[in-house]
């Protein structure tokens, strides 16, 4: 039989997946491991973690019943946003750890590039703002924090492009991850922008001379190392892209207009579009289909699962004792949390607990619940958590709207947050939009299993996709979506009326720990 592998590296684990001519997984593995957190707000890893694990994944996979290796026809990586990329020599060896998409070390470029770059300019031509977020600012933090590293460094790789060099040889960077880096890359060119790099003082020959679309062949697959995983040489390494355009697409999306909400421990929404209303607050670079033509456009939560993990963490403990060996928590806060009328009777949670993205874009930013009295119940706030993130999705599918594609009449939502009949209810009413979830597990290693099949030949994605079935969750209730529309107006009004609160009190934090330290 067939085949192609997807191989998805994610913040925390990889994975792979075995897909046949419908897309249907055959076999998956995963493999886990850590974020470095050496100091407060930063977070890296190193490479060669990401590697370990791509290759346990395969072999694993390849050992499956009824995987034949000699049928794998290709194999293609998504990966997370590596921020900086990954520094490497001239023999493509790592020299410094990778800053990632949660890394937040370089709020002193941020003020300098706000300070002294035309940030109207940079807005149109890369069709993104400036934040500790972007790639841009965190490789501007090496060259200033590590010039050793940054002298030695002969390219910045992002985490597909690093591994799709040592399974091919070839150095390449697709567009979906060159326009995710933000500020130096060009979106309507689809280059790297020369105008920006002499802005930001960056190095343009640090930065892949070979830009690809995502569903380009890179290579072939290194005969040694074919070999070793009893596949066949040269088999085509597919150039694969930012992991939530190919949960996107795993999910379905193809054409403008077409949205999804990923709702795990963070949050992102995502379009598909064919232009940018710069300053709207979202992310934009080219999709990982058809990435000549069309963008993928997004917005997220810092902390989305991630809220309600923490709020069951810390304050349920009589929940989950109540629950017992075999249940949990959540088994004993949904029911009543179910019967609560939109608004927790009175309650507004911000989500803010990270700091947050789009569209506010405030490291300082923080959460906390509104309207606490003594009548409240973890149920009420149970509830309230899960609409104040169901609020900050509906406050980045506001800013698409502003950018002029008219989106899908209806809303797919993958990930954990599927789970909750509650959430995919309350989602349907904040949004006014019918709610749809796949039966089968949607994920961006299956995204990644995709473009391997059409680079192949083995799928069509022009064609309808067959890869899972879609059932429809929620349905959206009118009386509660106006109480929600009232609610929502209040929750816009909170974030900038405590901001400086926030701020002030962000900064007093900082200065009692520096004391105490």
């Amino acid at each position: 039989m067939e085949t192609v592998i997807g191989i998805d590296i994610g913040t925390q684990s990889t994975k792979a997946v075995v897909i046949d001519h419908h897309g249907r997984i055959l076999a998956e593995h995963s493999q886990g491991y850590r974020v470095d957190t050496p100091r407060p707000l930063w977070a890296e890893q190193w490479p060669d973690v990401w590697w370990e694990a791509v290759l346990r994944c395969l072999q694993t996979c390849l050992k499956a019943p009824g995987i034949d290796p000699r049928g794998v026809k290709g194999l293609c990586v998504s990966s997370l946003y590596g921020g900086s990329g990954i520094p490497v020599d001239a023999e493509i060896r790592p020299l410094h750890p990778c800053l990632i998409w949660m890394d937040r070390r370089a709020e002193a470029q941020v003020q300098w590039v706000k300070e002294h770059v035309d940030m109207a300019r940079l807005e149109a031509v890369t069709g993104n703002g400036v934040d500790s977020y972007y790639g841009f600012t965190k490789m501007m933090w090496l060259k200033a924090e590590r010039p050793d590293v940054w002298e030695r460094t002969r390219y910045l790789l992002p985490p597909n492009s690093y591994i799709n060099y040592r399974l091919s040889g070839e150095i390449a960077i697709d567009h979906s991850s060159a326009g995710n880096i933000g500020g130096i890359y060009d979106l309507a060119a689809r280059t790297w922008s020369t105008e920006m790099l002499d802005a930001l003082d960056l190095d343009r020959d640090k930065l892949p001379t070979r830009l690809v679309e995502s569903g380009a062949t890179v290579g072939g697959l290194l005969p040694a190392l074919a070999d070793s995983l009893g596949l066949c040489a040269n088999i085509p390494v597919v150039a694969g892209g930012v992991d939530a355009a190919m949960a996107t697409l795993a999910a379905g999306a193809t054409r403008p207009g077409n949205h999804v909400a990923m709702i795990g421990t963070s949050m992102c929404w995502g379009v598909i579009n064919q232009s940018v209303e710069p300053g709207q607050g979202l992310i934009s670079m080219p999709h990982v289909l058809n990435s000549g033509r069309d963008l993928y456009t997004f917005g997220g939560a810092l902390t989305a699962g991630a809220s309600v993990s923490w709020f069951v963490d810390t304050l349920c403990g009589e929940d989950r004792i109540a629950a017992g060996e075999h249940g949990s928590a959540y088994d004993q806060l949904e029911p009543p949390a179910r019967e609560l009328p939109p608004g927790a009777d009175g309650l507004l949670f911000l989500p803010y607990l990270m700091g947050e993205r789009s569209p506010v874009w405030d490291a300082q930013a923080s959460a906390g619940f509104i309207g606490l009295s003594l009548y409240h119940r973890r149920h009420h706030l149970y509830r309230a958590v899960l609409e104040g993130v169901t609020f900050a999705l509906r406050h980045n599918m506001e800013a698409g709207k502003r950018q002029g594609v008219p989106l899908d009449s209806h809303l797919i939502v993958v990930g954990g947050a599927t789970r909750s009949d509650l959430w995919m209810q309350i989602i349907a009413d904040v949004t006014r939009m019918p709610v749809y979830t796949y039966r089968e597990n949607v994920e961006a290693a299956l995204g990644a299993a995709l473009l391997a099949g059409q680079a192949t030949g083995l799928i069509d994605l022009d064609q309808p996709l067959r890869h899972g079935t879609l059932i429809e969750r929620a349905e959206p209730s009118e009386a509660a979506a106006r109480r929600y529309d009232d609610l929502f107006a209040l929750y816009c009004r909170l974030y900038p009326t405590l901001k400086p609160i926030m701020h002030r009190l962000n900064i007093n934090n900082t200065r009692a720990s520096e004391t105490t330290s």
